[in-house]
């Protein structure tokens, strides 16, 4: 299992059997069908949605959702290890299956009716039907509190007005699922299907991170929509901030994938590249480098596999998803950023994968809640004392 990347602690003497295998298939799948596109898919600013149904074949789609809710019923830890392998690819890959699963499969299993289940999570479990999660909005993104989209009741329906932005695969989704403050200011969830009446998109363009993966704004002008459209067993903030708890723990797993990429990279790199007649991997400064970055990648795999096992018992807390989404960023940035070092000028070429994890982890330092959000979670915590503005 070595080729897997860098392990020691041993920490796949401790995967089950099944989970090893989970992990070996999903990074097969990355290696041959998804690298060959990346460089391209990347150059252009798409994404490869050939891939989306061999996705859903494999079971990467809310993978540790329950079978008769579209998902493998695999464990959590399963789940980390699947994304963990996706964004070893690219974080424009993981990105595109975590929304799918974590925000759009997660809120319609927890929370929506029996048609709703029946109606929508087959597809999307099969990679036939693509979600968005529409949330953040272009004047609030860590103050979801502060959300200006409205849902007034008239009669039997919902009218929704306002604009969501920085929305994953919004374009291309056959169903978004759209958080709005009705009149009394309680926050109500909706799924909103493409092409309804006032219902648009349009792509983001110019973006220099996660340019594999299609990123939109969101237009809501006066779309009315039936009470059966609303997920009804959920109101307020709880319902849209569980999802993104379940989104954060994949972005945790996700990370040390990027960062493996990044460091084996370095290292194989350093063990051929010679300067002074020996290979630079002889040096004391690059050897002090990469036992520092195999450090931080061993400290980010235990943090995951503990926070794992937590999920499947039952026992995880969302503070302790944010320390995990929190330090596993910061680590996979700072390795990304070795690593492009340790290549040289040849590291900002596409030849070699860093500089492009390095553009990408731009983004996914700052979403899902940012570093700072993060760290007055964790604050908050520990002192019993909210930070935030009241």
């Amino acid at each position: 299992m070595k080729e897997l990347g860098p392990d020691f602690y041993n920490i796949t003497g401790i995967l089950s059997e099944e989970e090893l295998m989970i992990q070996k298939t999903a990074y097969e799948f990355v290696q041959t069908e998804f690298m060959p596109l990346i460089c391209e898919h990347y150059e252009n600013g798409t994404f490869p949605m050939e891939l989306a149904p061999k996705l859903g074949e494999l079971g990467f789609m809310g993978s540790s959702l329950p079978q008769e809710s579209g998902g493998s019923g695999v464990s959590n830890v399963a789940y980390g290890l699947i994304l963990h392998e996706l964004e070893r690819g690219d974080s424009g890959l993981r990105s595109f299956a975590s929304v799918q699963g974590a925000l759009v499969m997660y809120p319609i299993h927890a929370y929506g009716s029996d048609d709703q289940k029946a109606k929508w999570l087959p597809g999307l479990s099969a990679g036939t039907k693509i979600g968005c999660f529409g949330l953040t909005e272009p004047n609030f993104g860590s103050n979801p509190g502060g959300m200006v989209t409205r849902c007034n009741r008239k009669g039997d329906d919902w009218i929704i007005n306002g604009n969501k932005m920085w929305i994953t695969n919004g374009s291309i989704a056959d169903v978004a699922v759209v958080w709005a403050r009705d009149e009394e200011g309680i926050v109500r969830g909706f799924l909103i299907e493409k092409g309804m009446e006032g219902f648009t998109s349009s792509d983001i363009h110019g973006k220099l991170s996660l340019r594999s993966s299609i990123t939109s704004e969101l237009s809501m002008n006066n779309v009315r929509l039936p009470e059966s459209a609303r997920l009804p067993n959920i109101e307020g903030l709880k319902g849209p901030l569980s999802c993104l708890t379940q989104a954060r723990y994949g972005i945790s797993w996700g990370m040390v994938g990027a960062a493996t990429d990044c460091y084996s990279t370095a290292v194989n790199y350093s063990k051929e590249r010679k300067q002074f007649s020996k290979p630079i991997g002889g040096y004391q400064l690059t050897q002090a480098k990469l036992a520092e970055m195999i450090t931080r990648i061993t400290e980010a795999q235990l943090l995951v596999y503990r926070l794992g096992r937590l999920k499947d018992e039952g026992t995880m807390t969302f503070q302790q998803v944010s320390m995990a989404k929190r330090n596993n960023c910061e680590m996979a940035r700072n390795i990304s950023r070795t690593s492009r070092e340790i290549l040289g000028a040849n590291g900002i070429t596409e030849d070699y994968s860093p500089i492009r994890h390095m553009a990408n982890i731009e983004s996914v330092y700052t979403y899902e809640g940012t570093h700072e959000m993060h760290s007055l979670i964790l604050g908050q915590e520990v002192t019993g004392m909210s930070a935030y503005d009241s």
